[in-house]
């Protein structure tokens, strides 16, 4: 147990799926997991197991932002023994090309945040997905026939910018960064601290070019393709 998870140890399975949501978080274990129990309930950032495919998978609630993550993945890293960890959210787009209900692959997480950039002194660390989760996400969702793209997002620490649309972001939608979300950067980070694996997978679900916005049913639909997709990629360990 920790000050912010009340599980046993051996009560999640090695690989996890993280939601920022809480009820995602329980959407995801009633909709998609088989004998799912509750095994976290502290300050109601809710975490289940149960099994996928006959193969034992975890979700655990993240809450909002790269300090919230923190505390989680470290935890289930190293209180837990957690190995693959798959963030699973949505995310703004900043690259026309990428449309709502298409999913993004994190291939790295540009951020905006001290927890990354105070940390490594003179270096510029670059926080990046695990090459095997991202290759087999990538074949999986093509093979699914889902629109998706892999490339650089943004982790900020900021939702609501003082500038319109693109402007807030500067020059990094010129240079490549396609979504914007606040959790993949310190997720990434950590993995790399601890030796672990992890994947950040986001569906867009608005679009901060032309203002476009993904309905609730859409939402929804959209959701269940990224979580499946997710679920794929971890029971292949």
């Amino acid at each position: 147990m920790t000050p912010h998870n009340q599980a046993q140890p051996g009560d999640y399975a090695e690989a996890v799926l993280l939601p920022g949501d809480p009820l995602r978080a329980k959407w995801i274990a009633e909709t998609f997991l088989a004998d799912a129990r509750q095994v976290n309930g502290v300050r109601n950032c809710l975490g289940f197991t149960g099994s996928y495919k006959g193969k034992r998978v975890s979700v655990q609630a993240t809450g909002m932002g790269q300090p919230s993550l923190s505390i989680y993945v470290h935890e289930l890293i190293n209180s837990y023994g957690v190995k693959t960890l798959l963030r699973v959210g949505t995310c703004g787009g900043l690259n026309a090309k990428v449309k709502v209900r298409d999913v993004i692959l994190a291939q790295a997480a540009s951020t905006d945040s001290a927890i990354v950039k105070d940390r490594f002194g003179p270096y510029n660390f670059a926080p990046i997905a695990d090459f095997g989760l991202l290759r087999k996400a990538a074949e999986k969702a093509e093979a699914a026939g889902l629109k998706v793209h892999a490339g650089n997002m943004l982790s900020s620490d900021i939702f609501y910018h003082r500038e319109p649309g693109l402007e807030g972001y500067g020059l990094l939608p010129d240079h490549g960064v396609i979504g914007v979300e606040m959790e993949a950067a310190a997720l990434y980070t950590l993995a790399a601290r601890f030796g672990v694996r992890a994947l950040a997978v986001c569906t867009m679900t608005d679009c901060l070019i032309t203002g476009e916005q993904i309905d609730a049913d859409a939402r929804q639909t959209s959701l269940k393709d990224m979580v499946t997709l997710a679920l794929e990629v971890a029971i292949e360990g």
